[in-house]
């Protein structure tokens, strides 16, 4: 019958009378989306000052994952009491995690006192239980939960801020000052974090499921945190990664946003309190105001005749003698109602039946008000979560602690239903916390211990990588001696850089015409073009191209397959053209390791590029490509010139830029060619002017002169490649081998457990999973590390925030090693030049191609800025080539042309 009666009084006198505090859906969106406007305030460095919620940067910028292990001591400092700590966690297969700990008292006097005197306690209390638990002598890490507003500047050191409670002191010092101990304490201590108590329930929760992202605290105060992206943090440097907030959300509407849905009695409350005007949200949900809000109503209600008779006692009208602890009681399901007559009764009243019912009634509204504000915020803060990480449903957890929370019959179920009715497309779980305070204070130091330990064993890894400007200048040096070796007639045979002679000996003067066939043949695909050179007014360069596949088994059969496989593209081409029995110039690109003894003669010295048809090694393939056109007896070509791409690149920018006399291509793999004085080129006879020389740069190092920088990871990629021992170089800086690189130093974190909580993907295992563009696409990510997160996922890898910042690290210093790699080879080049004309200072221009060099984010400044340290007597430009391979085929085989007509003239 009672529960009958009641569903009468819902629509009662007491629902009238608390309207204002019944909050509809629409009012509770419209509190979530106020709330998201001041979260973006106190992000943002212009608007932080005024923001009345404050989001302050805590510098915890990791969740646990499991693997923390170690012991700690937790200081955890928020009211009266403080307590002392010993936290063990063990990663043992188990997860442990033991506590001890020892309850303070903090005397009235000290917390009115001075800070010295009141940190001067705590460590004689800490001393205590260090003595107690025997443990003095071990310098342990400590966690310090330190629950009042804070200005962090680093994980262990906070600025100025209020006290609240009874903690009178103008100014707040840095606690790490505070908190050094006296000589008289003959102990020490590594105060390692300093952090909020939501931030330790956060951290708590963390442990047990790594999906925890939130904190949230709703006990005599309230207040929440979460972890929020880098980016969009302005108060601290940086923009990779995450970092958790403390929002101190308490103070919500103290700017006035939420005047229109307060009531008068919580302006009483606010008015009554010792901040008037200042946390008002808090003053609307919290533990510390429930309770007194009932009792205003109450005591509004009976003065106005509505409840007790019109009759009020003495301590019904006392401040604080109606508690929040009361409202949980008469919420209780079944023994409310009497929990009702007992508290009422003690407050001097004679309650009627009807008096306990709406009581009751009161106690809900005001209740489920609290937990749908609560709920509200929280959504708000779900949401941006889920915006931060671009995903259309979000799952996540918040770890929840605070009486109201935990004791109250209904709040935790409304709160839920708040979050769900407002975030539909979401997936939260609540989980509660064990002692957030303690535990999760020696949470955050063993997370803060874990990162240290794991960065600083990636950093050893790592460290080979990283290359002196002394180191540099003796790569440049070596690959000098190496050049000169190449040139050299006597010692061209043990040379590894080749130096090979192209029959290249004039760049293009721009009174190049005519139209001209081109093949470009480097890699898996093969492309035929018609390129047309126009001089005079019209000058410029038109071109048609068709690309071709090459397949594996034609690549790795015999060469006779491969060149008429060639000869039906070519003939497709000019098919396609509609230029079939036309006989036209040819220049072909053939971008492997060749000895030229002619413009229209190169051998094939060795296949490269996962390349193997046989018959090919030692011959000529301008040869074996004109018996493939004779087989097939359709058409003929005039085969002018065979060259290498980078020689093509040279004479792309060549026509575009006079000064441009190096070619360099850092693609699938790397090469350089130079114009060198005739004199110098050995190999070859005559003295005058000047030859391209084609250097083969790739196999610098085969001699072993590279084995003092090279790392553990270069040699397991090399030893797995198809050519060992062979273009280790190449191996280093060209994009055919960087991912593999990457790869492999993943493989080794992991295994060590420095990344992916351990867990190796099979896909991870696979060689050449990591493909070389994603370290492109990783190292251009300016969207949260979302692209990261994206190809490890492609990857089979289940990642954190930590280890997206992780692989791109990886990524940064390998393909940075590989820019200035490439650069001290550069330098070489050009302070040769520069000697060789006896010149000071030269100016000259590099064509460049490849897609390393295009498309990573940071390779070419680096490259750039290499080159201009170990070359400070050279002024270098790089000019991006437009298709060299096929481009600077025909103009090569156009600059021969002219030169041909000028001899025969």
């Amino acid at each position: 019958m009672e529960w009958e009666e009641l569903c009468t009084w819902k629509t009662s006198t007491i629902d009238k009378y608390l309207y204002h505090m019944r909050l509809s859906d629409e009012t509770l969106l419209e509190v979530s989306q106020r709330f998201e406007k001041e979260m973006e305030k106190g992000l943002g460095a212009d608007t932080n000052p005024t923001a009345s919620v404050k989001m302050l940067p805590t510098f915890v910028r990791s969740t646990p994952d499991g693997t923390e292990d170690g012991d700690f001591l937790a200081l955890d400092l928020g009211g009266t009491n403080f307590r002392v700590l010993r936290v063990k966690v063990s990663d043992n297969g188990l997860r442990k995690v033991e506590m001890e700990n020892q309850i303070y008292a903090i005397p009235e006097e000290l917390m009115r006192g001075s800070g010295v005197q009141l940190f001067d306690h705590i460590a004689e209390c800490l001393a205590n239980f260090l003595d107690k638990l025997q443990i003095k002598d071990k310098k342990l890490p400590l966690g310090f939960t330190f629950s009042f507003p804070c200005h962090q500047t680093k994980l262990d050191e906070v600025g100025e801020g209020p006290w609240l409670l009874l903690m009178v002191w103008p100014v707040l010092s840095p606690l790490g000052h505070l908190l050094s101990f006296p000589p008289s304490q003959d102990f020490d201590i590594d105060i390692v974090a300093v952090v909020n108590d939501t931030v330790g329930t956060m951290m708590t929760c963390g442990y047990d499921d790594h999906n925890c992202e939130v904190g949230l605290i709703v006990g005599t105060g309230t207040n929440a945190c979460y972890m929020e992206e880098m980016r969009h943090i302005d108060l601290v440097e940086g923009d990779e990664g995450r970092m958790c907030i403390n929002m101190e959300w308490g103070a919500f509407g103290d700017d006035g946003v939420l005047d229109d849905i307060r009531t008068e009695f919580d302006r009483e409350i606010d008015m009554g309190s010792l901040n008037p005007g200042k946390q008002l949200f808090e003053k609307m949900i919290s533990g510390m105001y429930m309770g007194e809000l009932v009792r205003l109503i109450l005591v509004k209600m009976a003065k106005e005749g509505l409840l007790f008779g019109g009759r009020l006692t003495p301590d019904l009208l006392t401040t604080g003698h109606f508690e929040t602890r009361f409202v949980s009681a008469i919420e209780k399901e079944k023994e409310g109602l009497q929990k009702a007559h007992e508290i009422l009764s003690k407050l001097g009243l004679e309650p009627s039946h009807e008096d306990c019912l709406a009581t009751l009634r009161i106690c809900q509204i005001v209740s489920t008000r609290s937990a749908s504000l609560c709920g509200a915020t929280l959504a708000a803060v779900l949401r941006r979560i889920k915006d931060n990480k671009g995903v259309e449903r979000l799952r996540s957890t918040v770890g929840v602690d605070g009486s109201v929370y935990k004791k109250h019959p209904h709040f935790a179920r409304r709160l839920h239903k708040t979050v769900r009715k407002l975030l539909p497309d979401c997936e939260i779980r609540f989980i509660r916390s064990e002692d957030g305070s303690g535990k999760g204070a020696a949470m955050v130091t063993a997370v803060a211990y874990r990162l240290a330990a794991q960065h600083k064993a990636r950093q050893n890894i790592l460290e080979p990588f990283k290359l002196s400007h002394e180191q540099l200048l003796e790569v440049k040096e070596r690959m000098r001696i190496e050049m000169e070796k190449g040139l050299g007639k006597e010692t061209h045979a043990e040379a590894t850089v080749k130096m090979l002679p192209t029959y290249v000996c004039s760049t293009p003067d721009g009174t190049e015409k005519g139209d001209f066939l081109a093949l470009d043949l480097g890699g898996t695909n093969f492309r035929v073009l018609l390129v047309r050179v126009r001089n005079g007014m019209r000058r410029g360069v038109e071109m048609h191209n068709k690309i071709y596949s090459i397949p594996v088994e034609i690549m790795q059969g015999t060469g006779e397959e491969l060149f008429d496989h060639i000869v039906h593209c070519i003939s497709d081409f000019l098919e396609y053209m509609g230029m079939k029995g036309v006989s036209l110039p040819l220049g072909f690109t053939f971008s492997f390791p060749c000895q030229q003894n002619n413009l229209d003669e190169g051998i094939l010295l060795k296949w490269t590029k996962g390349f193997k048809a046989t018959g090919c090694e030692g011959e000529d393939v301008v040869g074996l490509l004109k018996e493939a056109i004779h087989r097939r007896e359709e058409f003929d070509l005039d085969v002018v010139a065979v060259v290498n791409d980078t020689v093509g690149t040279m004479m792309t920018c060549g026509y575009e830029d006079p000064y441009c006399e190096v070619g360099l291509i850092v693609g699938t793999g790397s090469n350089a060619c130079y114009m060198e004085e005739m004199r110098n080129v050995e190999l070859v006879e005559g003295d005058e002017g000047r030859m391209c020389v084609n250097m083969e740069w790739g196999a610098f190092g085969d001699s072993g002169c590279l084995d003092d920088i090279r790392t553990e990871f270069d040699v397991a990629v090399d030893e797995l490649s198809l050519n060992p021992g062979k273009q280790r170089y190449e191996k280093m800086i060209s994009g055919m081998y960087l991912g593999e690189i990457v790869r492999n130093i993943l493989m080794d974190f992991t295994k060590r457990g420095l990344l992916f909580r351990g867990r190796i993907s099979e896909r991870l295992k696979t060689r050449g999973i990591f493909e070389t563009k994603f370290l492109s696409q990783i190292e251009s990510d300016c969207l949260a590390l979302l692209q990261v997160r994206s190809i490890l996922q492609h990857l089979g890898l289940e990642s954190t925030c930590d280890d997206s910042i992780i692989v791109k690290e990886v990524c940064t210093v390998v393909a940075r090693r590989a820019a200035q790699l490439c650069g001290a080879g550069m330098a070489a080049v050009v302070d040769k030049i520069r000697e060789n004309r006896g010149l000071d200072f030269l100016k000259i221009t590099v064509g460049v191609d490849g897609t390393l060099y295009k498309l990573h984010p940071h390779f070419s400044s680096i490259l750039h800025e290499t080159v201009k340290q170990l070359s400070p007597k050279c002024e270098v430009t790089f000019l991006q080539s437009e298709d060299g391979s096929g481009k600077g085929a025909a103009l090569i085989t156009a600059v021969a042309c002219r030169i041909r007509e000028a001899g025969q003239r």
